[in-house]
């Protein structure tokens, strides 16, 4: 019987592999000198009479497996991938990957990438293999939910692996967040990665940024302003909050108040009122136009300042 070795939450769009075969698992191989993947099974028979076995794990060819066209991941850890390869080397591959049976001895990659890699850097022939069924849709979800449970894709590469789901798939967001098992808000974020600049987005991908500060970064509508703070993060190494300051100061666009303030101010009228208002009261006045009246700010510094005022607009009365 196989023991069950998928991680929790993708064990749900897999078939039960307890009814595996076991006669498949004790085939012995026709050339022993053959180096095959360890776990004691040997290359799957040709398919080509009767059609792939499905639900079951079974050593296949590794030069018959393509890869994922739909891999979100496209930057593998040499350093890491060696090591990986070492491990198998020398204990075999603990964990089968997922493939899809395309016809005729071959097959197409739905999950493990990395270790296929890895096992063929060990110089060995076969691997172990789950066959199941999957459409393009499936094969996409599939490779999106390993990766992020194993959290070994970057920010970029998931908001990539969501759009594709939406593109290709025609999902929607809340669709897609039913699919990863994430709530639509989360999807929704995500997606908005895509909107940053090109270095930006080398930033997140290379772990210079963190998924907070890009967020951060989408809530500024212009680019130039956007890899301006990006440059001042990385450079004062600004935490998520001190960037968030940042922002709220310098990032945002001019509210349409403050740019009609700056018109009134220019205009010669408003201009001799503001002086004479000034030096009447003396303290801070601004005068702002609307589309009936407008209205007059007047500031104070202290409770005996407010008193003074007050003085004043009495003596107006008397």
């Amino acid at each position: 019987m196989a023991k069950k070795v998928l991680g929790r939450g993708l064990s749900v769009y897999f078939p039960d592999m307890d009814k595996e075969d076991a006669s498949e698992s004790s085939e012995k191989s026709a050339n022993p000198s053959d180096k095959t993947a360890a776990g004691g099974q040997n290359p799957a028979k040709s398919d080509t009479e009767g059609g792939a076995r499905l639900n079951v794990i079974l050593n296949i060819p590794i030069d018959s497996i393509r890869t994922n066209p739909h891999q979100p991941r496209k930057e593998f850890d040499s350093f890491r991938l060696q090591e990986l390869s070492e491990s198998i080397e020398q204990h075999g591959l603990i964990q089968p990957i997922t493939v899809r049976h395309l016809g005729r001895d071959r097959y197409e990659l739905i999950s493990g990438e990395r270790r296929l890699r890895a096992t063929r850097m060990a110089g060995i022939d076969t691997i172990p293999s789950y066959i199941r069924e999957a459409n393009d849709e499936e094969l996409i979800t599939f490779a999106i939910i390993e990766n992020i449970q194993r959290e070994e894709l970057n920010p970029v590469e998931v908001a990539l692996g969501y759009q594709r789901l939406i593109d290709e798939c025609s999902l929607t967001q809340e669709m897609v967040a039913k699919k990863v098992g994430k709530n639509r808000t989360t999807v929704t974020n995500m997606l908005r990665l895509l909107n940053l600049p090109a270095a930006i987005q080398a930033g997140l991908k290379t772990g210079k940024l963190s998924t907070g500060h890009a967020r951060t970064l989408v809530s500024v509508e212009d680019p130039d302003k956007q890899e301006e703070l990006y440059k001042k993060t990385l450079e004062n190494e600004l935490s998520v909050r001190e960037l968030e300051e940042l922002v709220r100061l310098i990032g945002k666009p001019r509210k349409k108040g403050a740019s009609r303030t700056t018109q009134d101010a220019n205009d010669p009228a408003i201009r001799e009122i503001t002086s004479r208002l000034r030096r009447t009261l003396a303290t801070k006045v601004n005068i702002r136009k609307k589309q009936r009246g407008g209205e007059i700010k007047i500031e104070y510094y202290s409770d005996d300042e407010l008193e003074r005022l007050l003085n004043l607009f009495d003596n107006l009365h008397s």
